[in-house]
């Protein structure tokens, strides 16, 4: 067995969550339900106009919140990522190593600059939008990879939202080329519609020229394949990688394990807070196929755990909820 069952590469941010009506997001300009990438000006901007709005800080990311899920269940994960050298980097790496994450910006000094930041809105629907101001881990470059750590990981997974950056997608491909060199398996998340959206062509090259394993959502897999049919959209998943896990809302999911479709049943519950599902999701399914469950126990395991999620305000559960559900589980 490998010392880390998951390293993961991404964009560190921290989150800064908010409760917001509709008419708030109309009347700040906020398109609703994307991540939406924005400069400092504007960051300074909107923080402004959110002062009056209570809100909730953590280390956050994409595949930050992915592997703290891993490591909350009791598996071992390593993270690299690029945080300045200001309170907002101390938070950050502060949070990490409670969460029980080993991370590549704990090795050495960090670089003078400000630490990137998403300011997440959610709306009474439960739905998240994100206002991301990448600050310094825009310049997360192949400098922040830690080779040694990959050659010991059973799984390395790829965030999604690196392609929008030349060095950082740079880093990403350079990651998994050194994961599928060591033997680790290679993971991939899409991230958000926009994303697939506008970056469609990098994405493909992130996953190129093998990819084992892809999470996403139905929209993102229907934009990805260029249809509104999700059994098109399924077959092109199935030439991208050898196996997949599609969220699909309140319909549950569907995990192929690279010989058969696998109907993941959804929990019903009421939604508060959309925010991390997806990232939760992916961090309890690699924990479940790095633990001896097959793709429809580990399935079964994610979906439950990410139902539970919406239910809170927040990217994450507490580990003692998350402890509770996986042993549940057995």
């Amino acid at each position: 067995m490998k010392p880390y069952h998951v390293y993961a590469i991404g964009n560190a941010l921290v989150d800064m969550e908010y409760e917001i009506s509709d008419a708030g997001l109309a009347r700040f300009g906020i398109e609703k339900g994307v991540m939406t990438l924005i400069d400092e000006p504007r960051h300074d901007e909107l923080t402004q106009l959110l002062a009056s709005h209570p809100h909730k800080r953590a280390c956050g990311g994409s595949a930050a919140n992915t592997v703290i899920a891993v490591a909350q269940l009791g598996g071992s994960a390593y993270y690299s990522c690029k945080v300045g050298n200001d309170e907002g980097g101390d938070f950050y790496l502060r949070d990490l190593t409670d969460c029980g994450v080993a991370s590549a910006a704990l090795d050495g000094p960090r670089d003078n600059g400000t630490t990137g930041k998403c300011l997440v809105m959610i709306t009474p629907d439960a739905e998240r939008t994100m206002n991301s101001f990448l600050g310094i881990t825009g310049d997360l470059s192949e400098r922040e990879i830690n080779a040694d750590a990959i050659k010991a990981a059973e799984y390395v997974y790829l965030e999604g939202y690196l392609v929008t950056g030349d060095s950082a997608r740079a880093a990403a491909i350079e990651t998994a080329r050194l994961a599928r060199e060591a033997g680790a398996r290679t993971a991939l998340t899409l991230s958000d519609p926009n994303i697939v959206k506008f970056f469609r062509d990098g994405l493909l090259e992130m996953a190129a020229p093998e990819l084992d394993l892809l999470f996403c959502n139905e929209a993102e897999a229907r934009i990805l394949a260029g249809t509104d049919d999700t059994a098109a959209a399924i077959a092109a998943l199935q030439k991208l990688a050898g196996q997949f896990a599609m969220t699909r809302g309140a319909d549950g999911a569907l995990v192929y394990n690279g010989n058969e479709l696998i109907e993941i049943a959804p929990h019903k519950v009421q939604p508060l807070d959309s925010n991390g599902a997806g990232d939760l999701f992916a961090g309890a399914f690699l924990y479940g196929i790095t633990h001896g469950m097959d793709h429809a126990a580990a399935g079964a395991l994610a979906s439950r755990l990410s139902a539970e999620l919406v239910t809170r305000f927040g990217p994450r559960l507490p580990a003692g909820v998350a402890r509770d559900l996986l042993a549940a589980q057995h």
